[in-house]
């Protein structure tokens, strides 16, 4: 019915006002490149990427259904053919995040989360800064461990657990966690879909990425959390006045519970030494390069579903995010077809041609294109896009610090705005549904810009003192 409420907020009138924007946009853009040179199969490449983007702006809850219709165009007008749409679709990444989330769904089933939300409230002598710096840096290792999106649901549900208790405001607490998670999902390779899309694409291993970004994460990670702690000074202040009130009157922050987290511990532990040793794994077994780390995940989500037989379906059915997982196929795909249609060729041209082909100069630009582009759009769509250009500029120039570059442009950028990375979102619709609170844009601009700035400055200046040491 016309004016009715759709399950998105959107009336019909405002639906079809935006899908009539983003197609006279993407349309427009396609036009445009034919004048500047395309043909037409780059022009139709580009013009369905450009309506995924806007599609992710425009229709956040439909972005899968604009990815459908992108896909069918595209295999309409020749600009993809069916064997480089199964090879784009890069089907290892999606098998390996679904092995991973079958894992954390059996962590969260054994009581492994509210065992780390335990440990942390049990902290003896207990202060606003003690508990907010443990508090970040937690968020940031599980981020590492697990993923950001699953970090930052449970560190959310504790800021909240805290501040109820204390009756203070979660908001400030919240973009310190938030933001600690950003950066600490680009520690490992498994903290951020981009870490695994980036690593595969790239040949980098597990061990390449604790050696060398894990370092330079834990760096930014100090800068960002000291900076802002000292950012939300004052409300670290009233923290620990409420905290100081509720314990005189002999009142804990939150009933204690005791977790059997021992089989979960283990299961996490096991899962990630066989991550981290499956190089030498395929060394020894004289194994593909990343094969043994694609399959990993799903070799241990299937030991867990053998040995917790009654819960095998559930994992499968509730703890794997088929919708987002159908998107990020898609997605890459249609981002294959502008390297398959030579669009990312011309782009790393423009890239070389603008910034020369010398590390020094190409780390900053990575970056900094990266991270911006990051702030507006869904880091995995740029990373997707961006993905066959740095693989063109590593062709001409040593290429480890240019991927690292754009790993950390891509993580680290997630802090700029509210809608910069899946954590983000995630994490501010839990605020605004249990707290009715909703922040400014430009509130979030201030200081995630002055965080993401401090981060990128500090990997830009790690990247350029141990490039010359990174393998070739």
């Amino acid at each position: 019915m016309h004016g009715a409420e759709s399950t998105s907020g959107l009336t019909t009138s405002m639906f079809l006002k935006r899908m009539a924007l983003l197609l006279a946009i993407s349309s427009g853009v396609g036009l445009l490149g034919r004048q500047a040179g395309l043909d037409t199969q780059q022009c139709v490449a580009t013009s369905v990427f450009l309506a995924i983007i806007l599609g992710t702006l425009f229709f956040w809850t439909f972005r899968l259904a604009i990815a459908f219709l992108g896909i069918g165009v595209l295999i309409l007008t020749r600009s993809l053919n069916i064997p480089h749409f199964v090879e784009a679709a890069a089907l290892p990444v999606i098998l390996f995040l679904v092995g991973m989330m079958i894992v954390v769904g059996a962590l969260r089933d054994l009581g492994f989360f509210t065992w780390v939300v335990q440990s942390i409230i049990s902290i003896p002598r207990l202060t606003g800064r003690k508990f907010m710096g443990v508090t970040a840096v937690t968020a940031a290792l599980l981020a590492c461990a697990v993923d950001e999106v699953t970090s930052i649901i449970f560190i959310t549900t504790l800021v909240f657990q805290v501040c109820s208790r204390l009756k203070l405001n979660p908001t400030p607490f919240l973009i310190i966690c938030i933001m600690s998670t950003n950066v600490g999902s680009s520690g490992t390779m498994i903290g951020n879909p981009v870490g695994i899309y980036i690593g595969t694409h790239a040949g980098l291993t597990f061990q390449d990425f604790i050696q060398w970004a894990f370092p330079i994460m834990v760096v930014a990670l100090s800068a960002t959390v000291v900076l802002l702690m000292w950012w939300y000074r004052r409300d670290l202040d009233r923290f620990d006045e409420a905290l100081a009130e509720r314990l005189k009157r002999n009142l804990s922050l939150a009933p204690k519970i005791k977790v059997p987290y021992r089989q979960a511990l283990a299961i996490l532990t096991v899962t990630l030494v066989v991550i981290a040793s499956h190089h030498h794994v395929e060394e020894l077994l004289n194994l593909d390069k990343n094969s043994m780390l694609l399959v990993a995940p799903l070799a241990c989500a299937g030991m867990i579903m053998l040995l917790r037989r009654d819960r095998a379906r559930h994992y499968v059915e509730h703890d794997v995010d088929w919708w987002t997982l159908l998107f990020f196929m898609l997605l890459f795909a249609i981002a294959g077809t502008l390297e398959y249609t030579g669009v990312t060729a011309l782009t790393a041209e423009w890239f070389v041609e603008a910034f020369g082909a010398r590390p020094t100069t190409l780390i900053p630009a990575i970056m900094a294109t990266t991270a911006l582009g990051s702030a507006f759009v869904d880091n995995v769509i740029f990373v997707a896009a961006f993905t066959p250009v740095v693989q063109e500029l590593g062709a001409q120039t040593h290429a480890m610090p240019l991927w690292w570059a754009f790993l950390f442009g891509a993580c680290f950028g997630g802090n700029i705005t509210l809608i910069g990375s899946t954590a983000n979102i995630v994490a501010l619709g839990m605020l605004e549904k249990h707290f009715r609170v909703r922040i400014v844009f430009l509130a979030w601009l201030k200081i995630g810009a002055l965080t993401a700035l401090v981060a990128c400055l500090i990997a830009w200046g790690l990247l350029l003192v141990t490039s010359p040491y990174m393998p070739h």
